[in-house]
């Protein structure tokens, strides 16, 4: 358990020196506030984001990206071309006639099926899309963009996941030899809403994700807001009330920008969660979420497991999460981590938090000394630039 009060720590200086053994309950050497960390060259930039333009493929940015509707618009991180909008000024594929009554759950799973830069026509105002079904992916998609223009919510009804995509699964084609680690689909999602999705009992490839599961090919998620979202309740590894991610190409990091997660809740992870998987959240806004699971990872004797990871649930080996510009405040864990979760098994994983604050974010369980709200096992100690933890 950490200690009170507010941990600033800014600017430069040498990397900590190495935290200590592995487990859950242990808590790593506390970091004063007088002692200055800083990125090495492995996180300076974030895993894979010098490849970031590849993301794009043949598709062209929009010449000014939309005023955000989501996230933390007061950031100030600057964004790469991979967690920029899409011009979806030529779609592929409409979704309506110009009323609300020809925007159904048929319609939206159907061109997700199609693929390609999907728009709406709804009408001109706010339109909520009941799901019926899960809106699923196919991996003879290059790309799938899903731009609702600020007014198109898809919800699950607390009923149901909203959307999935997985290489690994045969029914929806196999599409290469190696599944795990194919650069297409790439699905980008922008100025869309997700609320209520639920995808408790949906254990393939481990489950998790009550809004988006995503293995295999390239995740962007742009200007868009999550909440309400729901995964199952226990479980150790299992999590992602808003997105749950795996197997990206090349490691390059799944890209989070200017977007809202509030009110998620699973066993672990009430936002986000990945195994081995690197994320880069930047101008967004994560708040009220929950880990609810007992018994933490691996689960303790007469345990089901779970409760990590507020906020954010990580683990697996080399994998890379950076958070910049970006609030997390007032979500909680049942066990560890009542912000961010963290754990590479071969310790060589970063972690970086750059001009963002953590407020507010209790473990029942265990954490870091001298990091509230954070249990971490990596490389080093996090990296704490002009950010304040309390």
């Amino acid at each position: 358990m950490t200690g009170a009060g507010v941990l600033a720590l800014a600017g430069s200086g040498a990397l900590l020196a190495a935290c200590g053994g592995a487990g859950a309950p242990v808590t790593p050497r506390a970091a004063t506030a007088s002692q200055s960390v800083t990125a090495g060259p492995s996180v300076a930039a974030g895993a894979g984001e010098a490849g970031s333009a590849a993301l794009t493929g043949s598709r062209k940015q929009a010449p000014q990206p939309p005023r955000p509707l989501a996230g933390n618009p007061a950031g100030g991180a600057p964004i790469p071309a991979a967690a920029q909008p899409v011009n979806t000024s030529h779609p592929d594929q409409v979704i309506g006639n110009g009323t609300a009554a020809g925007c159904t759950s048929g319609a939206v799973v159907a061109a997700v099926a199609k693929g390609g830069v999907i728009t709406f026509d709804c009408g001109a105002e706010p339109v909520t899309i009941m799901m019926h079904a899960t809106a699923k992916v196919r991996n003879t998609s290059s790309e799938v963009v899903l731009d609702g223009g600020g007014k198109v919510t898809l919800s699950g009804g607390g009923a149901r996941r909203i959307l999935y995509m997985d290489t690994c699964d045969p029914a929806q084609v196999w599409t290469t030899s190696h599944c795990q680690d194919q650069a297409t689909p790439r699905l980008i999602i922008q100025n869309m809403t997700f609320k209520d999705g639920n995808s408790t009992g949906q254990q393939y490839d481990g489950g998790g994700g009550g809004a988006i599961f995503d293995r295999g090919g390239q995740l962007s998620v742009i200007n868009s807001i999550f909440a309400g979202n729901r995964c199952d309740p226990t479980g150790p590894d299992l999590g992602g009330a808003a997105i749950r991610a795996l197997s990206q190409y090349q490691n390059r990091p799944v890209y989070v920008s200017y977007s809202t997660f509030r009110g998620g809740v699973c066993s672990n992870g009430g936002a986000l969660s990945s195994i081995g998987v690197s994320w880069t959240v930047l101008n967004s806004l994560i708040t009220g979420n929950q880990a609810i699971g007992d018994g933490a990872n691996p689960a303790s004797p007469g345990t089901p497991g779970g409760g990590s990871g507020g906020a954010i649930y990580n683990d697996g080996d080399t994998y890379h999460l950076r958070v910049e510009g970006t609030i997390i405040s007032a979500n909680h864990a049942r066990e560890g981590g009542g912000a961010i979760f963290f754990v590479s098994n071969d310790r060589t994983g970063t972690l970086l938090i750059k001009k963002s604050t953590l407020n507010d974010n209790p473990n029942d369980g265990f954490a870091t000394a001298g990091y509230p709200g954070i249990f971490f096992l990596g490389q080093g100690h996090p990296v704490v630039i002009s950010s304040t933890i309390n």
